[in-house]
């Protein structure tokens, strides 16, 4: 059983949303990592990297999600009802690395909105010659790498036992591991499932404080967005200014435009430039609530980057666009792969239309890999209000695709009922995992 989540402050809260990490400590006694990190080692050397298993194949590392801290930060950043995803991985850093270059991660949907978090669980103390991650803070919100051995990278060293929370999208790698030891470290990804209403940290309730940082105006719209609140903060932005070279200048722009930009961002929508397409997205969330009418006409634009980004757009603006919901219904059927993996991952989080399931559960069998994936999720988000889909949730327990079967399994939990409960228990005990199995030891 749980204990009591120790949830973040105001002050946590912020750095979080400024710096894209937060590290924290776990109570567990040092012999407790020290076995961890032991037996970590006896797997990779007798089976190798048992990845998405590594919880299964060493399940005492449950108690590290378990622990008051790192349960109550994940409460704090992604709400009460999170979901520990099925992908999660033991990266291993061997000695002499030449260690990686910044990346984000490949499944990053370049979103500032934090509904994705990951955690890295260090085993073993981790200096900064045992090659740690590291990271550039406040990065994930920028598109552009920063440079290699940048000034601002950030080695995540501590002592055995450190856990630190990161934004999906923070640029990041393993840096070089210039030691004769081993260094592990165990990634796991959560996501949001309830997107939200009010703060879920421990807030006297306070704005976001004042500042002369340029960008101001995007951490205080994610405070806001953090707290269930969607007003805008237009104050004088250049939308000529969102094709910039300086991401900063950009985005500092885009969190200040109006409802009077709302047209030409819409364009920019189609914009042959990545990063302007991103720029002219992030201005139409802080608009919010008054942009959304001109994205749902948008949907039926003739060019399918314009529909694809407007579906991107209306489903991270989330529950503000539930008005969106016949139109992204209708797109599941759209002729563009894109646009009906926006449209599938959209549905998921802006309301509770009961048609939103049952138009979903075709596209659990749609012959593009993503758009089952963000389909599985977006049911998964729905939990109860998937009821009525009940048997297609159980023939997709049988998917070619894991995190599918898992997604759907967890929807199953979610809705609770006896049947679904029922289907649920007879999956489970037949793909049982066995954590002791091993070639070495079959029987």
């Amino acid at each position: 059983m749980r204990k009591t989540p120790h949830l973040l402050n105001d002050i946590q809260m912020q750095e979080f949303i400024q710096n894209g990490y937060i590290a924290l400590q776990t109570d567990l006694p040092a012999e407790f990592h020290r076995d961890t990190c032991k037996r970590i080692d006896e797997v990779f050397d007798t089976e190798g990297n048992p990845g998405n298993n590594i919880l299964p194949r060493i399940p005492a590392i449950q108690r590290i999600l378990d622990q008051p801290a790192i349960n109550g930060a994940l409460q704090s950043i992604l709400g009460a009802n999170y979901y520990l995803h099925p992908h999660r991985h033991c990266h291993f850093n061997p000695p002499d690395s030449a260690g990686q270059k910044l990346h984000k991660d490949s499944w990053s949907k370049r979103h500032h909105r934090t509904r994705w978090a990951m955690a890295f669980y260090y085993p073993q103390n981790t200096p900064v010659e045992l090659g740690p991650t590291g990271i550039v803070p406040g990065s994930q919100y920028h598109n552009t790498a920063p440079g290699d051995g940048s000034p601002s990278e950030v080695p995540l060293i501590g002592q055995a036992g450190t856990v630190v929370l990161v934004h999906y999208d923070l640029w990041h790698r393993a840096m070089p591991n210039t030691s004769q030891q081993r260094r592990y470290m165990v990634k796991f990804l959560f996501t949001r499932l309830d997107e939200p209403t009010r703060p879920s940290w421990d807030t006297a309730g306070g704005p976001w404080p004042a500042s002369s940082d340029p960008r101001h105006n995007l951490w205080h719209n994610l405070w806001d967005w953090h707290r269930g609140d969607f007003s805008p903060l237009a104050n004088g932005g250049d939308i000529t200014a969102l094709r910039d070279e300086s991401e900063t200048v950009s985005l500092q722009n885009a969190y200040r435009l109006d409802e009077r930009a709302i047209p030409a961002l819409i364009e920019l929508l189609a914009d042959k430039q990545d990063t302007v397409r991103y720029n002219a997205g992030y201005a139409l969330n802080a608009i919010g609530p008054p942009a959304v009418p001109a994205l749902i006409e948008a949907c039926g634009d003739r060019r399918e980057i314009l529909r694809a980004q407007a579906v991107d757009t209306l489903g991270d603006i989330g529950v503000a666009a539930a008005a969106a919901g016949p139109a992204l219904i209708e797109l599941l059927s759209d002729e563009a792969d894109t646009v009906r993996r926006n449209a599938a991952d959209g549905l998921g989080g802006i309301g509770n239309d009961p048609a939103i399931a049952s138009a979903l559960a075709p596209s659990l069998a749609d012959t593009d890999e993503w758009i089952r994936r963000n389909t599985a999720l977006a049911l998964l988000r729905l939990g109860p209000q998937a009821a009525p889909i009940s048997t297609d949730l159980a023939t997709a327990l049988d998917s070619d695709n894991r995190y599918v079967r898992a997604k759907a399994a967890q929807t199953l939990k979610r809705i609770g009922t006896p049947e679904a409960q029922s289907v649920l228990l007879d999956h489970l005990f037949t793909a049982r995992w066995c954590p002791e199995t091993s070639a070495a030891n079959r029987y």
